[in-house]
């Protein structure tokens, strides 16, 4: 995919770029030429011997050739490099023959030229693992600077021309900083870029906005997207709908379901084409705010345009309507999801189990949950432990300790802290403090060390017993191990 276009190609060197970098970095010259006949010699030798000989053979003599102690010099390397670029696959043989066996201590300029040899060929991926190995090797070439670009990306201009490269070398340029975190620079070389009316390809835009979303929140995500793409759609560089799922996903886990609208409103402004996943994310919106009836009108519109209800919207919708309550409206969407032929996931049966725990339903739920072992799903600890405090308030504590039991031995799974206080608090209520003991024992062995819930639970059971000793003892056990009082 080709990340920029062929005007662009042109315009980037039609007019120069020194005037956003240090003048000191740009001179009329490219990178180090040969500087005597010998140097002529030894390159002509090698690209002879790399372009002729049998593969057998060549890597021991280029082995013979290189010269004591240290090697062939970057220089050379580049040369020679410049020299094959119409066989770049063998070109990046040589350059990685170079590093391991330790016959070229490589420069910035050494690394641009077989970047731009394989960039000029279309070989995306090994030209990116040389950029971050450049990023890695050269460390302290990097550093964001108030008035200069990394010096990578300046010695990549340099050597732009001579090398024929393709503009998209700047774009994997930016993925190389973004994939290794570096968003400042990233931001950098694309306002850098911006100024010439030069533009990252779209995925790259969305990759920064996605990692700007993760790192420093939606709000920034948004201000890089409308600097990125405000009126830029006339030059090439046009939004779509991962862009604008990336800031509404943002919104939502920030819990704020205004600036997912507006962002969705924007979308319909632009006539950006929204998928299944752009509804869902507003449906799940709406769903995370109980706005049930707005979700609906997404649902339906999403009918009305033609546009598949997959699995990730019904989730969704299900989700919603067990959030509220509204089991039956859930179980409803989930006979429509398997007459349509979608298969139901993991987070299906979560959903449902969840919200028959909250209406009481203790036979559908644990019908679920059979459901959901038949179709070879490992049930998470936070619906063990809805389904453990469903069981305890309605059939009493034995059968929620019998079924996770069940669960610990079906799927060999660590329940949450919370389920064995739960369990441990309900025999103590019931006075069943042996039972209690060797839970808790059980809890400890889990990694779960006891809480004032849990020496509240033993002392109140033993007080109700009239074990008043045994509820001193463990007073003085928790002052011991310093661990608060409730009212603390």
């Amino acid at each position: 995919m080709a990340m920029l276009s062929t005007i662009t190609r042109r315009t980037i060197f039609s007019t120069p770029l020194t005037e956003h970098l240090s003048s000191s970095s740009f001179s009329s010259s490219t990178s180090p030429q040969p500087s005597s006949n010998e140097d002529e010699t030894l390159v002509s030798t090698a690209i002879k011997i790399l372009k002729h000989h049998r593969s057998k053979s060549r890597w021991s003599e280029i082995l013979s050739l290189s010269p004591p102690p240290s090697g062939f010099t970057p220089t050379q390397v580049s040369q020679i490099i410049l020299q094959l670029r119409n066989t770049p696959h063998l070109a990046l043989r040589f350059f990685h023959f170079t590093i391991t066996r330790s016959i070229c201590s490589h420069s910035l300029y050494s690394y641009a030229t077989i970047i731009h040899i394989l960039s000029r060929s279309r070989l995306k991926s090994q030209a990116l693992e040389l950029l971050k190995s450049a990023i890695r090797k050269f460390p302290d070439t990097h550093q964001p600077d108030l008035t200069n670009p990394p010096r990578i990306f300046q010695i990549l201009v340099k050597t732009y021309r001579t090398c024929d490269s393709a503009p998209f070398v700047f774009d994997l340029l930016i993925k190389a900083y973004l994939d290794s975190k570096k968003i400042d620079l990233s931001v950098k070389l694309v306002r850098i870029l911006a100024k010439k009316n030069i533009f990252p390809h779209v995925v790259i835009c969305n990759s920064l906005i996605e990692l700007i979303a993760k790192s420093r929140g939606p709000f920034a995500a948004y201000d890089m997207y409308r600097e990125i793409f405000k009126g830029r759609e006339v030059k090439g560089v046009i939004v779509n709908a991962y862009t604008f799922n990336i800031l509404m996903v943002a919104f939502h886990r920030d819990g704020v379901v205004e600036k997912v609208e507006e962002v969705w409103k924007e979308m319909m402004e632009k006539n950006c084409a929204s998928n299944t996943y752009s509804y869902s994310v507003l449906m799940a919106a709406y769903c995370e705010d109980g706005l049930m009836e707005n979700a609906m009108n997404v649902w339906e519109e999403m009918g009305d345009k033609g546009v598949k209800h997959d699995i990730v919207a019904y989730n969704t919708i299900i989700g919603g309507f067990c959030k509220v309550g509204e089991v039956d409206r859930a179980e409803d969407f989930f006979r429509e999801m398997v007459f349509a032929g979608v298969e139901c996931t993991y987070v299906t049966l979560e959903h449902l189990i969840n919200g028959h725990c909250m209406s009481g339903n203790v036979d559908a739920a644990l019908v679920l949950y059979k459901d959901m072992c038949r179709k070879g799903f490992k049930p998470e600890s936070s619906m063990i432990d809805a389904v453990a405090r469903m069981l305890c308030d309605k059939n009493g504590v034995f059968e929620g300790l019998e079924f996770v039991r069940a669960v610990i031995k079906k799927h060999d799974t660590v329940p949450r802290k919370s389920t064995y206080e739960l369990l441990i608090r309900s025999l103590c209520e019931e006075g069943l403090m042996e039972d209690a003991q060797k839970l808790q024992v059980e809890m400890v062995g889990k990694g779960f060390a006891p809480n004032v819930d849990v020496y509240s639970a033993f002392i109140d059971g033993y007080i109700k017993q009239g074990n008043d000793k045994m509820a001193e003892t463990l007073r003085n056990e928790m002052l011991t191990n310093k661990i608060p009082c409730k009212d603390s």
